[in-house]
């Protein structure tokens, strides 16, 4: 198993310029069908490849995946996008593409905030 060694705040920033660029628009290659949030995004270890060949656990996401759910056939699903708990898999089930890519802009806005406060932090105490 292939541990991605990307950088998450990377990974985060591109996700939300492939959101906000329109990355989850209808794709020319398959128009009858809404593109999924994260797994049609070039972030996922399986981008492009329907035959799945790389585990979830590899993903850099995984981390945002409620423990109990990790062993679900797609785990990214089930990270919650808001603070009411709702889930990409929820937004499917009874939101629209809008509402969903509005929590999804709003939600990688908020972990890059966390994780950029997080590492200014370490900077300035890695300093002293």
């Amino acid at each position: 198993m292939t541990k991605d060694d990307r950088d998450l705040l990377d990974v985060l920033r591109f996700e939300l310029s492939f959101l906000e660029d329109g990355g989850y628009g209808r794709s020319p290659h398959s128009p009858w069908r809404a593109p999924s949030i994260f797994e049609d995004s070039p972030i996922c270890p399986n981008f492009c490849d329907p035959a799945r060949p790389h585990p979830c656990e590899t993903c850099l996401l995984e981390k945002f995946v409620p423990e109990a759910l990790r062993g679900e056939s797609v785990p990214c699903r089930f990270i919650q996008l808001t603070e009411q708990g709702q889930t990409v898999d929820d937004f499917y089930r009874t939101g629209s593409q809008v509402e969903l890519e509005q929590a999804l802009a709003n939600w990688l806005r908020a972990q890059i905030a966390k994780i950029e406060k997080e590492r200014g932090v370490a900077a300035k105490i890695g300093m002293s």
